[in-house]
């Protein structure tokens, strides 16, 4: 289970005060996150708003994709954010699109993929790739989701564990709804998306993360969105969510903090 974050309260609220000064009149922060980084950025969020005087205003969408919560036809569409939480690889596509400030991109952490079934179920051994693989086969119906973790599954992963026509039929790609939410409902027996965004969901349980040989981790970073009417306070907001201060609190969430206080000990894998 995911730690309570009041345990990272002071912490995180520590690194508010050390970090340079938000701008001394309170502002309204437009945020959009997809889900890898929600939790973490829900734990953060109060701490941060006690500690600055501002006010965050959040919204969640993927990564990537097609569907209209998306972070890039959010953007696409004018819609006055001024920080965007997301997938790497996709943010460094709209900074190079013009759509994010040069040069305010910071990394906050990596996220592992994991897989999990409801809760109470037989828990298959994964950690090995025979055993994935087993997994994978012996399940009736298996949910990836629509972003980067869904985007590798569909096409690396099951060419990786050689069973990609045996997956015809009975694994599916889901759209914005969460995997975790998918399996708790029985619509699917085995599933598997960024470990960060199956931890809160409640009736699963999560068997473990891919194996070293077969795993992608996901960067997740943050950028100022260009034209944003509030950069300073949003600079201010990245400083604080990329502050090593706040590692214990990212990686309570099921992610690997990208900046760690020295000393700090790896995050287990599960």
């Amino acid at each position: 289970m995911r730690p309570t974050y009041l345990k990272h309260t002071a912490a995180a609220a520590l690194a508010a005060f050390a970090l340079a000064a938000a701008p001394a009149q309170a502002t309204d922060i437009r945020v959009v996150s997809s889900g890898g980084f929600a939790q973490a950025y829900k734990d953060l969020s109060g701490p941060y708003e006690r500690a600055s005087g501002d006010h965050l205003i959040a919204e969640w969408g993927p990564s990537m994709g097609a569907t209209k919560n998306a972070i890039p036809a959010r953007l696409a569409r004018g819609e006055p954010i001024d920080v965007v939480i997301m997938v790497g690889d996709a943010l460094d596509k709209l900074m190079l699109e013009g759509r994010l400030e040069p040069g305010s991109k910071v990394v906050l952490a990596n996220s592992p993929i994991a897989c999990a079934v409801r809760h109470g179920a037989a828990r298959p051994d994964i950690h090995t790739v025979d055993g994935l693989r087993a997994a994978f086969l012996q399940a009736q119906h298996v949910a990836y989701s629509d972003s980067a973790s869904g985007e590798y599954i569909k096409h690396t992963l099951l060419d990786k564990l050689g069973i990609r026509g045996q997956m015809e039929g009975k694994a599916a790609q889901i759209p914005a709804t969460p995997v975790g939410e998918i399996i708790a409902h029985g619509e699917a027996d085995f599933g598997c998306q960024q470990r960060s965004e199956l931890q809160p969901v409640k009736g699963i349980d999560i068997v473990g993360v891919l194996p070293q040989e077969v795993q992608l981790k996901t960067e997740f970073s943050a950028a100022v969105v260009r034209g944003s009417q509030h950069a300073d306070a949003a600079h201010a907001l990245l400083r604080f969510l990329a502050a090593p201060a706040n590692a214990a609190a990212i990686e309570a969430t099921g992610l690997e903090a990208a900046n760690k206080m020295p000393n700090q000990p790896p995050t287990p894998a599960h």
